[in-house]
């Protein structure tokens, strides 16, 4: 089979297309035959080794496609099944091999495509918005990088709990996408400071939360835009990971919090899991819910897929479709 893998971490040239042999399931896992795998940041992270894997790193996070065979003592899927995952590194490739109980059977009307497009970034949309920071009817919500995977399902998944969102992008095209997907207001960060907009549009208050994939770029103003005992939850760097700082500065800002979430402990049971994906997946299947597939590539493209990925000029998801 097919995969792509990293022997140095660095930059997208580091990405490898190797043959390599196709693996078999253990006990409790499964096989499945890829048809789509998702492009996350995430994937960035581990290519530049901000976070740390031995090599030859495996990359990718999630996937969809058919169950081809499965280990002993596998009750949850079955062969022939069309599933989909997330959070289990190693989706660029032809085949991968999954813990059985991490596997989801898709809705009939799902295809593979959108099935990929939707289980890491969709299930990172639902904790942040039904977990980490519940939002209620009235509540206010800054989302950074409206227009992207996480961004655009993050403000329909806010306006489905009652919340006023406010979004920035970098452009006006990308700003259509978000008031599309119900962004009550959009900053263009390029354009207007967004925390001093943020405080006018909310009279001085500040909203009730943050949700912040950006980092260190965004990191201050995010701060200063915050309500106080608002929450501040960061949970990407996609501009550079935020620097150190001192605990008291977020007492001097207004008691506030913050938390650094990651979608593995929030899905660290099959229960919560099938709930999550669950309901992801049957909003989509029940048009509740829009997913946005920006770009395709072939999985020999992985390279490109990473560079236009941090080129921020992308809207949505990009998926890398093995042959």
């Amino acid at each position: 089979m097919k995969a792509i893998v990293v022997d140095t971490p660095g930059g997208p040239e580091q990405l490898k297309l190797v043959e390599a042999p196709k693996p078999e399931p253990k006990a409790g896992e499964a096989l499945v035959k890829i048809a789509a795998a998702g492009v996350n940041f995430i994937d960035i992270y581990y290519r530049t080794g901000l976070y740390k894997a031995d090599p030859p790193i495996a990359l990718g996070m999630e996937g969809a496609g058919v169950v081809e065979a499965v280990g002993p003592a596998v009750t949850e899927v079955a062969v022939g099944d069309r599933v989909a995952y997330a959070m289990c590194r190693g989706s660029y490739a032809d085949y991968q091999v999954v813990p059985a109980w991490q596997l989801v059977k898709l809705p009939d009307g799902i295809d593979f495509a959108t099935a990929a497009a939707a289980m890491l970034q969709g299930m990172t949309a639902h904790y942040l918005t039904h977990s980490t920071f519940p939002l209620k009817e009235g509540d206010t919500a800054l989302i950074h990088a409206a227009a992207g995977g996480v961004g655009l399902l993050l403000v329909q998944m806010a306006k489905m709990r009652g919340a006023r969102v406010f979004g920035t992008t970098s452009t006006e095209a990308k700003a259509a996408l978000a008031r599309q997907a119900g962004a009550d207001e959009v900053i263009l960060y390029t354009e207007q400071d967004f925390q001093a907009e943020v405080r006018r549009l909310t009279e001085g208050r500040g909203v009730d939360v943050v949700y912040d994939s950006v980092g260190a770029a965004t990191w201050e103003k995010s701060l200063d835009s915050l309500r106080p005992r608002g929450m501040m939850v960061s949970f990407g760097n996609s501009s550079g990971a935020v620097p150190p700082f001192a605990p008291l500065v977020l007492s001097q800002k207004g008691s506030l919090f913050l938390t650094r979430p990651s979608l593995a402990h929030y899905c660290q049971t099959r229960q919560e899991l099938l709930w999550r994906a669950g309901d992801v997946l049957n909003w989509i299947a029940a048009g509740r819910l829009k997913i946005r597939i920006d770009r395709t590539y072939p999985l020999v493209e992985a390279a490109q897929a990473h560079r236009d990925l941090a080129s921020r000029a992308t809207a949505g998801k990009l998926l890398l479709l093995p042959e």
